[in-house]
């Protein structure tokens, strides 16, 4: 079997622009990867890197205007979502592809009850009756671990707690089987007890279902217990990507090396400072053509201001599954 039959999502140079007052923001800068069935791939990087928007650009979910897709392909098997009609884009969204926001008390619809937001793509997508999605959300909400769910289906988002709320928008994202479920930091607003609740939930969902997740993140830790691969994002690029363990044991890229530098240590050792990442993100108002994270790197040289660099395998040669960087300095200091 090709490779490529074992992609369940496939994004070829994927460009978006934002067109504001002041000019254009060039947010998404030629993104590639690719999302195997069953592989849980997490993107992370500092907020404005461009993580969220990439995946809102997948599936249609940025405001246009001002938002643009420029380029690119956004194969989900053999369609390109990029160039289908817009009732097809929601019939995806529905059926295909499931999103779980940030912040469920803004996603979920404060004058409906739960029972009618579950049921409602159930009926559109899956063409079930009202009996039917009544008993299948029952099912969901038990899968995500709500208590006495057939009574709960007439709750409120209101009368739900924070964990639960996000156990309810998970449950709504799984309500057609999708082939992807997009998580963008699903857990940041929820305390830590409830935040390892939903990761261990989320586990238990993967292995039962076997769909593949792409989780958004800034958090590292998170990362590192749920992720097989993961992708490091910074000024609307990939700077790195490497399978979990690889890029814990071996970051190749200077941004990488100092995201990982930025976890509180727990060794104990109370002298330690917490270090940071100096300078801020930029602001990206054209074609990059050269490193975005120059500004900010203690190994930046000539030609990071000259030249914008592609991703290499960090074996050498051209950008494998396993471990590739997009860094000047690693590839000079590699082939030296």
């Amino acid at each position: 079997m090709p490779d490529g039959a074992m992609h369940v999502l496939d994004v070829k140079g994927l460009k978006t622009v934002f067109r504001t007052r002041g000019g254009e923001v060039h947010a998404v800068n030629s993104v590639s990867f690719h999302l195997k069935r069953g592989e849980l791939l997490g993107v992370v990087g500092e907020s404005g890197s461009g993580k969220s928007v990439t995946m809102m650009s997948l599936i249609g979910l940025l405001p246009s205007p001002p938002a643009e897709i420029r380029e690119g392909q956004v194969l989900l098997g053999e369609r390109d979502l990029l160039k289908i009609s817009a009732d097809d884009l929601r019939d995806v969204r529905g059926a295909k592809v499931g999103f779980v926001f940030q912040d469920p008390m803004t996603s979920l619809n404060p004058v409906f009850n739960v029972g009618f937001q579950i049921m409602e793509p159930l009926r559109r997508h899956m063409g079930m009756s009202k009996p039917q999605a009544r008993a299948r959300a029952v099912e969901l909400l038990e899968l995500v671990g709500i208590p006495d769910a057939a009574n709960r289906l007439n709750n409120y988002p209101h009368q739900f707690s924070g964990g639960m709320r996000q156990r309810v928008m998970i449950a709504i994202a799984l309500a057609c089987d999708p082939d992807v479920l997009i998580a963008d930091e699903p857990t940041t607003a929820l305390d830590v007890t409830i935040q390892a609740q939903i990761l261990e939930l989320v586990k238990e969902l993967r292995q039962k279902l076997g769909m593949a997740i792409i989780w958004i993140t800034h958090d590292l830790g998170v990362i590192a217990a749920i992720a097989d691969r993961v992708m490091v994002m910074y000024g609307g690029q990939i700077v790195e990507q490497a399978p979990v363990n690889d890029l814990f044991a071996n970051p190749q890229h200077p941004y990488t090396r100092a995201l990982l530098k930025t976890i509180p240590s727990m060794s104990g050792a109370r002298e330690a400072r917490l270090q940071v990442i100096e300078g801020q993100p930029p602001i990206i108002t054209a074609a990059p053509v050269a490193c975005s994270f120059r500004a900010r790197c203690a190994h930046a040289f000539a030609r990071c201001e000259a030249e914008n660099p592609l991703r290499r395998a960090v074996a050498g040669g051209a950008v494998d599954q396993n471990h590739d960087v997009a860094c000047h300095w690693t590839a000079e200091a590699r082939d030296a």
